[in-house]
C-alpha cells in the first residue's frame, strides 16, 4: 500500500475522483497542549480514503487541527461542517468514523 499525505483539505479534495468506494473515513485524535492543560485542547480530525490504480492500493490522507474549549464536544460540530464541504464536491460521498486497518480491511475482503 502507498500512502500520500496531503497538507489541506481543499487540496485533498483534488483526488477525490479516483477513490475506489464513496466513504471517506475520519478518525479524532486529541491533542493536548503542554502549555495550557486547563483551559483548551487541539482536536486533529484524520481523513482518508483509498484509491487503487493498477495494481496498487493508495490511501490518501489529510490532518486538520482545530482548537476547542475543553469540555465541549464539538465533534458532531465539525463532522456536520465537512460533510458541507465534502458533498459540495459530490453528493454521494459520506463521512464514515473509522481507522485505516477497518477500510483496508473492508476493502480487500
Amino acid at each position: 500500500m502507498i500512502v500520500i499525505f496531503i497538507d489541506n483539505v481543499e487540496n485533498f479534495l483534488q483526488f477525490i475522483e479516483k477513490r475506489v468506494m464513496n466513504e471517506i473515513f475520519y478518525e479524532f485524535n486529541e491533542v493536548k497542549s503542554e502549555t495550557d492543560l486547563l483551559s483548551k485542547n487541539n482536536i486533529e480530525i484524520i481523513l482518508h480514503f483509498l484509491a487503487k490504480i493498477e495494481n496498487s492500493l493508495i490511501l490518501y490522507e489529510t490532518k486538520q487541527t482545530i482548537a476547542r474549549t475543553k469540555n465541549t464536544d464539538m465533534d458532531s460540530q465539525v463532522i456536520s461542517e465537512m460533510q458541507k464541504i465534502i458533498s459540495q464536491v459530490d453528493e454521494s460521498l459520506v463521512l464514515v468514523k473509522g481507522k485505516i486497518r477497518e477500510i483496508f480491511l473492508s476493502y480487500s475482503s
